[in-house]
């Protein structure tokens, strides 16, 4: 059984301090049980469900509600101490209750309780309550202020793990970025050493190519002197004009042409034998053009640049 007990004012007797105490088994919406005392005198009744719901519907309210607003007035003790009016009559033992608000207040609830024959028992049963409820607390305080004295060294404990923590991971990031840091230093080295030697091999091989240019051009430049000296020695060797040829043959020509016409037969023959002369000539003299051509073409090389090279300067010659 759950009990709670309050300190209250009768409005009768606010003089005179009350104990009240409520006492229920399941849920207070279920019936309870009340208390009541000066510390002389002492008063009980008993609530059923079905009085508490018959009051629920006098004041048109859920029994939810009306079970929350006696909770509230009898057992939690919630809002301020004149939000709820406590009443007694000695005289007809009735226990009633209002609510205040503002300048309004409604009855909560009316109960009639029953003098009791032996309050020393009651008053004795509520003080031994008390101090089991107190011992009780103190306990429970106790316990609580042992879970927190732990609670606070482990706090402690966590909070000293977690700043060797914070310090062992700013060192091992100072040590790591350190390690970086000379990593990154000998890349570093190491990719301008490469370079270096990149450049180095770079230069090298220019020089080894002008090197070898240096040579070629020189030997074509002495391949050339050579063929074009070759080519003017022949060429200094004068060859019998072609032109000169030609001319005396067409003086012939002309004397044969120009001579007066023969008609006897001696002439005539003469003249066809001169004639067959001319023509026996003739081929003689195309023969010698040609080999004179022939002797003024330069021989060329078996190398395919150096005949260029001839043929150019047979074509400017």
């Amino acid at each position: 059984m759950e009990r709670k007990v309050s300190r209250i004012y009768l409005t009768s007797e606010p003089e005179i301090i009350h104990f009240l105490q409520v006492a229920w088994e399941k849920t207070l919406g279920s019936g309870f049980v009340i208390t009541l005392t000066d510390g002389q005198s002492a008063w009980i009744g008993t609530v059923s469900e079905s009085e508490i719901s018959q009051e629920a519907d006098d004041m048109a309210l859920e029994k939810e509600k009306y079970v929350d607003e006696l909770r509230k007035a009898l057992v939690s003790g919630a809002g301020p101490t004149d939000t709820y009016k406590f009443n007694f009559s000695k005289d007809s033992c009735q226990f009633s209750f209002e609510k205040n608000l503002k300048d309004v207040s409604f009855r909560l609830g009316s109960f009639n309780l029953e003098k009791v024959a032996n309050p020393a028992e009651v008053i004795r049963e509520l003080i031994c309550y008390c101090l089991d409820t107190i011992s009780e607390k103190q306990a429970k305080n106790e316990h609580l202020q042992k879970e927190n004295e732990r609670l606070l060294r482990d706090w402690n404990d966590v909070q000293e793990r977690f700043e060797k923590c914070v310090s062992a991971k700013e060192a091992v990031e100072t040590d790591l970025y350190k390690r970086f840091i000379l990593v990154l230093n000998e890349k570093k080295a190491k990719i301008r050493s490469l370079y270096k030697l990149l450049n180095e091999v770079q230069e090298l091989e220019k020089n080894i190519e002008h090197k070898r240019e240096i040579p070629t051009c020189s030997e074509m430049t002495t391949d050339r002197d050579s063929i074009y000296d070759e080519s003017t020695d022949e060429e200094n060797e004068i060859p019998p004009n072609p032109s000169v040829l030609t001319s005396a043959t067409l003086k012939r020509d002309d004397s044969i042409i120009s001579s007066p016409d023969v008609t006897d037969i001696a002439p005539s023959r003469k003249r066809r034998q001169r004639m067959q002369k001319n023509l026996g000539t003739e081929p003689k003299m195309a023969s010698q053009e040609l080999q004179l051509q022939e002797k003024e073409k330069p021989e060329f090389p078996e190398d395919f640049e150096t005949s260029v090279h001839v043929y150019y300067d047979y074509l400017r010659a």
